[in-house]
């Protein structure tokens, strides 16, 4: 069925971390694009003239559209205890996340967070978030169910956790495996959906646990793995002090076979340059969690080091929800900037927008489906209203160049700038309609 949006629209067409920001964007001051069962199937100027007959655009003037936004590293089960408060990430972990995910053996639970979550990713303009889910398969089950009601390109997997933590979220090495492997049988690949192999962090699975995990990464053909690297300093000792053969955090996980393409680690904040090498030549890839960092006292991650190198490493956006603070990409963005200003570095609108469209698909390797405005593509689509509230109203009086609609975009716009959301062509958000979601 064909459908279409007229609009300005923006897309990146190369990456302006490794090329003049001009050179770098496709946009459009009245745009078209054409959609045709869930895909692009042309994107340019408007012109009455390629419409098809009875095809009326859905038409948002003054608006911005865009690729949907990626949310490469978050934890939906810890939506209800968001801006739980003082703590650093171990007494955080013991403290508030471990009590609250051993709630997810109920499944109605899992279902009732699992669309609460996928509804807030939706209203910030987040079409493909890739989570974490608990120990439990019900967990897993309950989101993939709702992710795939949506339509939604998403990855998820059932925590991996053998030690060092509560009894009621830990499993065996051998029932970890089993209950993953049952898990990515039933969703990896059903519509848009992937499984992702999820150990914790190296402190809570022991060598054994690791070991089949990067077995079971090897099975399944198109598996990802996540898990966290390096996300702050005490965590790194104390994988000192549980692999004392190891030469640093990364090897830990090289040595089980978990360091290669599609395997996404979340923060990366303190690393060796022994690390960023050897990720580079992995293909492997790190999520940058700047609203998480900077809540938890973790660090500032070198964004500078990830992507303008000699030898680059693959880098997503996330919101690490619940020590993220915010579901909005634009708050995420706000901060990764801020980030970036503390080390003395900068970071353009361009490569920012970047990094949470088309960069971040090429770095989950989804930029085959997802990411840009273009032919072939997944029609997931975000639409942004640059006068979404007064304070933006008012300041876009002085706004004038695209570069600067962006940066006040990213500074001082939430999920209210979010006018709607598309999925494979359906609107499943609509900030004005009655009911505030179509979901």
């Amino acid at each position: 069925m064909l459908s279409a949006l007229r609009g300005p629209f923006l897309s990146y067409t190369g990456n302006p971390f490794e090329v003049d920001d001009a050179s770098c964007f496709h946009y459009e001051s009245d745009g078209l694009i054409l959609i045709d069962h869930g895909r692009i199937l042309s994107a340019g100027a408007y012109d009455p003239a390629v419409l098809p007959a009875g095809v009326v655009p859905v038409h948002y003037p003054d608006h911005l559209i865009m690729p949907g936004f990626i949310d490469a590293h978050v934890h939906y089960p810890q939506m209800p205890m968001i801006g739980a408060h003082g703590r650093q990430l171990l007494e955080w972990l013991n403290h508030y996340v471990f009590e609250t995910e051993q709630r997810y053996g109920d499944i109605d639970f899992a279902r009732l967070v699992a669309k609460a979550f996928l509804r807030e990713s939706l209203r910030a303009g987040v079409t493909t978030p890739i989570t974490y889910c608990t120990v439990h398969p019900e967990s897993v089950d309950a989101y993939f169910e709702e992710a795939s009601k949506l339509g939604l390109r998403t990855g998820a997997g059932k925590v991996l956790m053998d030690r060092n933590a509560p009894a009621g979220l830990r499993d065996t090495a051998q029932t970890g495996y089993d209950q993953s492997k049952r898990l990515a049988a039933r969703w990896h690949g059903q519509g848009r959906l992937f499984y992702a192999v999820t150990p914790r962090f190296a402190p809570t699975s022991t060598e054994a646990q690791l070991a089949l995990a990067g077995t079971l990464r090897h099975e399944i053909d198109g598996l990802y793995l996540q898990t966290h690297l390096s996300e702050n300093r005490a965590e790194l000792a104390w994988v000192a002090e549980l692999f004392p053969g190891c030469r640093d955090y990364l090897d830990v996980y090289d040595r089980f076979g978990l360091v290669g393409r599609r395997c996404l680690f979340g923060h990366a904040v303190h690393l060796s340059e022994r690390e960023w090498a050897r990720l580079a030549q992995a293909e492997a890839t790190v999520v940058h969690c700047p609203t998480s960092n900077l809540f938890l006292g973790s660090g500032l991650f070198n964004l500078k080091r990830a992507l303008v190198s000699a030898n680059p490493v693959r880098t997503a956006l996330g919101s690490d929800l619940g020590a993220g603070t915010s579901f909005s990409p634009l708050a995420t963005l706000a901060e990764a900037y801020k980030i970036a200003q503390l080390r003395g570095d900068a970071l353009s609108p361009h490569q920012a927008f970047y990094l949470a469209t088309r960069g971040s698909a090429h770095a989950i390797d989804q930029a085959a489906h997802i990411g840009q405005i273009a032919p072939g593509q997944d029609a997931d689509l975000v639409v942004l209203d640059p006068r979404a509230t007064p304070l933006l109203a008012a300041r876009q009086g002085f706004v004038d160049s695209l570069e600067a609609l962006l940066f006040v975009l990213m500074t001082l716009g939430s999920d209210r700038v979010v006018r709607a959301t598309y999925v494979a062509g359906h609107k499943r958000h609509d900030r004005d309609d009655a009911a505030g979601e179509l979901t």
